[in-house]
């Protein structure tokens, strides 16, 4: 019983210790978002991706990194500028680099890992967008014409755009209420879990294991590949890693490859874009992470630094408590305030006569946003509800084709098929 609650003890402790050390950083990395959420809208994105050449794959890979877009909410973002005149090398570049880090979790490697791995990061998403796009660019006849643009008009971190109500308000509302409630569930389980494996496993000993070279790297880089991490909750499992003995380059494989892919994304970047710019994408991920893991290690061993799992010397603990406990009120409100969305009572006569649809594959309120723009950008629609929570896409209007509907819903990266059919009216 000792034994249990010392374990216990030792758990909780790790957990609020590595909660205290990121929450400042990742505060502050809500705000930014919110910031970037408001003032840079994907119209501007839109203008600069289109075209043949490199020059959009560059400035694509340069949208993308600090963008706050996990790799599922970054799908039918990049399916929206495909389908918007993108290139193929562009889009498959902003897939690349934007899931890899973002504002927040750039603050949070900072805070947990240390000043290398917060500039290294965002550099080699970059990179790997740059390599990625040019691949694709290189290697893939792409003969879209730009289409004409139409404005965004929807008011979620999806778009990029919030033309509705106070500019400060709408910074607010997305940092700490729509991407905080993205994250919530994530990064309490990569807390978690960190705080487990820095409890549980001895010191040293994944090198005592498996050594700290090409077979460490290679192994986290199989767990990494088809789950699903994203950028900010990866980072405390990255430091807990490497405190039981992962080098740097080894933990960066998992950072780069855990968040960048899933076996989701992989399937939808196959649906959308083709089997050929695919296999470059998972190939440029993978490889990238092989090569610049291997170059986080040296630079580590030339300079005989040390990848602290996380900096106490950066801010008072008294801080650290406040921002601690302001997180989790942040975080605890999101989630609530993500299962109370307000919505505009439906009559029961009218919700009757709606078209039903079942939509899979949403995880988070961006989905919602891209599943909710495609359908109301298809003929005779006139208003559209999608619940996160059921599923379910209630689409009124007239005259409308359940085929076009579910197209513009997969063409963005989901699933559809039609619930029920909508009563008849009287």
């Amino acid at each position: 019983m000792r034994l249990m609650l010392d374990i216990l003890t030792n758990i909780l402790a790790e957990f609020w210790s590595v909660l205290g050390a990121m929450s400042p950083y990742l505060l502050f990395g809500f705000l930014v978002a919110g910031v970037l959420s408001v003032y840079i809208s994907t119209e501007v994105v839109r203008r600069h991706l289109g075209g043949k050449g490199l020059l959009p794959v560059l400035k694509a890979s340069l949208f993308g990194v600090p963008l706050p877009l996990c790799s599922c909410g970054v799908i039918p973002v990049s399916a929206s500028l495909r389908k918007q005149g993108a290139s193929k090398g562009a889009t498959t570049a902003f897939l690349l680099s934007t899931p890899q880090t973002g504002v927040d979790s750039i603050f949070v490697t900072l805070s947990l890992l240390g000043p290398v791995f917060a500039i290294f990061r965002p550099i080699v998403a970059l990179l790997t967008g740059f390599i990625g796009g040019s691949l694709v660019a290189i290697h893939e006849d792409d003969g879209q014409e730009i289409q004409q643009k139409p404005e965004c008009t929807c008011e979620t971190g999806a778009c990029m755009v919030h033309p509705k109500g106070k500019k400060l308000v709408q910074v607010f509302k997305y940092g700490f209420v729509t991407l905080a409630g993205d994250i919530a569930k994530p990064l309490f389980f990569g807390l978690m879990a960190a705080a487990l494996i820095s409890a549980l496993i001895p010191q040293d000993f994944f090198a005592e294991s498996l050594g700290t070279g090409f077979l460490a790297k290679l192994l986290l880089m199989a767990v990494g590949i088809p789950i699903y991490v994203c950028a900010t909750a990866s980072v405390p499992l990255a430091a807990a890693l490497i405190a039981i003995g992962v080098s740097p380059g080894a933990a960066f494989v998992f950072l780069m490859t855990g968040p960048a892919t899933n076996i989701a994304t992989i399937a939808t970047v196959w649906k959308v874009m083709g089997r050929r710019t695919a296999v470059i994408y998972l190939l440029t991920t993978a490889g990238c992470a092989l090569l610049f893991g291997t170059i986080l290690d040296a630079i580590y061993t030339a300079t005989a630094r040390t990848a602290a799992p996380y900096m106490p010397w950066m801010l008072p603990p008294s801080l650290k408590t406040v921002a601690a406990v302001l997180l989790l009120a942040v975080l605890a409100w999101s989630m609530y305030a993500s299962k109370h969305v307000h919505h505009e009572p439906i009559p029961k006569d009218r919700e009757a006569k709606m078209l039903k649809l079942n939509v899979t594959g949403m995880t988070c309120s961006h989905c919602v946003a891209a599943v909710t723009s495609a359908l109301k950008g298809c003929q005779g629609v006139e208003t559209v509800d999608v619940d996160l929570k059921t599923g379910k896409a209630l689409v009124d209007g007239k005259d409308l084709d359940v085929e076009a509907l579910c197209n513009a819903v997969v063409e963005v990266g989901y699933g559809c098929n039609l619930d029920a059919k909508p009563a008849q009216a009287e």
